[in-house]
């Protein structure tokens, strides 16, 4: 059931992609001279994106799994959803801490190199650098991964957070044209709708209200099935 506010939160969050990373998407170079080079071209950054996403999944999956096993996982599923709902309202930008600044601009220098190769190993190397950068929407997915109390379903949650970002960025990379702002503008609305239906959903799960696919049962006590692995 996660996975459907991780995609929606991942297509309609991808709006603020759009002015975020579209500038990144539009300066990708062509892997070649043709029109099929040049989406596969922007498949690879995507790809790589993805993988890196994959990963953060994989992570935060682990240590829901973790919290899982302690059976501490309703009091977290609830928090994070509480936490969600409070970020919501807020909606503060918060200073940069410095150690993070310094690493972003790491990235930002490995990634100007990359953008002046062609192939398409270097574009899906930024697409997985892209993926590290500090973003919100990342943060918020990965408390979505974290809720799942699995590896595997983690990893998942965020494949499917990933792809739903790619219609939005793979239009502006083939289109060369960024989304305009008067239509970004009233789109964005749907971004709080999806982290406020991502967060009633933690808190739904956390409660064990014994409603299938949406909140069940016995959350903190249960072992994660096969499939949370």
């Amino acid at each position: 059931m996660l996975f459907i506010p991780a995609f929606a939160l991942g297509l309609f969050g991808s709006l603020h992609c759009a002015g975020m990373c579209g500038p990144l998407a539009l300066a990708l170079p062509a892997s070649g001279g043709t029109r099929s080079a040049l989406v596969a071209g922007r498949l690879a950054y995507n790809f790589g994106r993805i993988i890196t996403y994959c990963l953060l999944g994989l992570l935060f999956g682990l240590i829901g799994k973790t919290l899982w096993l302690a059976g501490l996982q309703r009091g977290v599923s609830i928090t994070l959803g509480v936490l969600l709902l409070a970020g919501l309202a807020a909606s503060r930008k918060l200073a940069p801490w410095r150690p993070v600044t310094a690493l972003v601009e790491q990235l930002k220098s490995r990634m100007s190199v990359l953008l002046r190769q062609r192939s398409l190993v270097s574009l899906a190397l930024l697409g997985v650098l892209n993926g590290l950068l500090p973003c919100g929407l990342v943060y918020v997915a990965c408390t979505g991964a974290t809720a799942t109390g699995g590896v595997i379903a983690g990893a998942q949650y965020m494949v499917f957070f990933g792809l739903g970002t790619v219609p939005m960025l793979l239009a502006i990379g083939l289109s060369r044209k960024l989304v305009p702002i008067s239509l970004r503008l009233k789109l964005l609305k749907a971004v709080p709708v999806s982290v406020f239906f991502l967060a009633a959903l933690l808190i739904l799960r956390g409660l064990a209200l014994n409603i299938p696919f949406v909140s069940p049962p016995g959350l903190a006590g249960s072992t994660p099935s096969c499939c949370q692995r």
